[in-house]
């Protein structure tokens, strides 16, 4: 006959053994159902056309075998024999993968209804938002992750109030040792309330120009027209002149013509009529000036300005071709000549060296020359 004692470790062994089966049962039971669940929603997504029963398919995607495992420990627990301090460290552990497994979801859940929905929908339409969108996204995922972060301290039993009141005292220093990174973080945020430029846009910078392919919490960078990538600080954009052609309504266009002294007065005062009507034959164009602008030393200088309707370069390097080429043309039939940058001096006279006198002791010594 078994002691009571004896009977007493026999049913802590049994109920060991009935919680590690929970366990391995529970956890493999949670995955099949995950298996199942995520075939199933799978399966409806296909044949519907909203976006919530894909959200939810990334949700049961995203759920981690470790907080799997937690849940099945936490119904394990119940069962066995542990001391106070052991089921306290369950609990701990199980809220610690609990919130990780929050952290997932709401990154998931952020990024789909963000990053996903505004920005491929924004791109084509409104590039602006893409880029907000963007940005909002990563604020609100970096918020989340800092609030389970905080959420997990406190569960470990340290004082988040006395942790922020000492973040707040020394977050000035490490302000102080950042300006730099925190000053591109607020002209990241300045370029997107402001939106002097979205992603798409070509810009010029100074003596560099690109697309924008990203603006990121510190930098922004471009693709440049030879390939290369071009990375500008956010904060050096905010304080340089940026050209922004994605913005252009219309090109204005100014050329000049020079032609030789030689012209005669009569068909050099033809001459800005006939860019005119160079100028007005063109599509999508208007017309706005062409004077003698100056007389210079080496030629007769005419200044055209005009505007093409359009702010597609090729379109208006067309025109400026097709202008060219009339003015070829015209001029030729003309017999206008255009000029070349050359001199002609002309001599009236020849410089002579005179003759040397006797030196006299009352005369000063002097030199001259003589216009013949």
């Amino acid at each position: 006959m078994r002691s009571w004692t004896n009977i007493e470790e026999w049913d802590e062994l049994v109920r060991w053994g009935v919680g590690l089966a929970t366990l391995v049962g529970l956890t493999l039971l949670l995955v099949a159902l995950k298996a199942v669940l995520r075939r199933r929603l799978g399966k409806l997504a296909l044949r519907t056309a909203t976006r919530v029963d894909d959200v939810l398919v990334d949700m049961v995607g995203a759920t981690r075998v470790s907080f799997l495992v937690g849940l099945a420990m936490l119904a394990a627990g119940q069962v066995m024999p542990l001391s106070e301090k052991a089921h306290h460290i369950v609990h701990r552990v199980v809220l610690l993968v609990t919130l990780l497994q929050a952290g997932v979801w709401g990154a998931r859940g952020l990024r789909e209804l963000v990053d996903r929905r505004f920005t491929h929908e924004a791109e084509g339409a409104d590039p602006a938002r893409a880029t907000a969108a963007q940005m909002v996204g990563f604020l609100a995922r970096a918020i989340l992750w800092t609030v389970l972060f905080l959420m997990a301290l406190d569960n470990f039993g340290i004082n988040v109030t006395t942790l922020l009141a000492g973040l707040g005292v020394g977050g000035v220093a490490v302000a102080l040792a950042a300006q730099n990174i925190l000053g591109d973080l607020f002209a990241s945020v300045s370029i997107l309330l402001d939106k002097p430029f979205v992603v798409g846009d070509f810009i010029a910078v100074e003596s560099l120009m690109g697309t924008v392919e990203q603006i990121g919490v510190k930098t922004t960078r471009l693709r440049s027209l030879s390939g290369e990538q071009i990375i500008f600080a956010n904060s050096d954009l905010i304080k340089s002149r940026v050209r922004n052609y994605k913005r252009m309504l219309e090109r204005r266009v100014v050329f000049n013509v020079s032609i030789v002294h030689q012209t005669p007065p009569d068909l050099v005062a033809q001459v800005p009529g006939m860019l005119r009507a160079m100028v007005e034959t063109q599509a999508k164009t208007r017309f706005d000036r062409a004077h003698l602008a100056s007389i210079g030393e080496s030629a007769l200088t005419f200044e055209t300005v005009y505007i093409v309707l359009d702010p597609d370069y090729t379109l208006g390097m067309d025109i400026q071709q097709a202008i060219n080429l009339a003015i070829l043309r015209q001029f030729a039939e003309k017999k206008i000549v255009l000029a070349h940058p050359t001199r002609t001096v002309h001599v009236d006279g020849a410089l002579l060296l005179p003759a040397t006198p006797a030196p006299t002791p009352a005369a000063p010594e002097k030199a001259e020359l003589t216009r013949a």
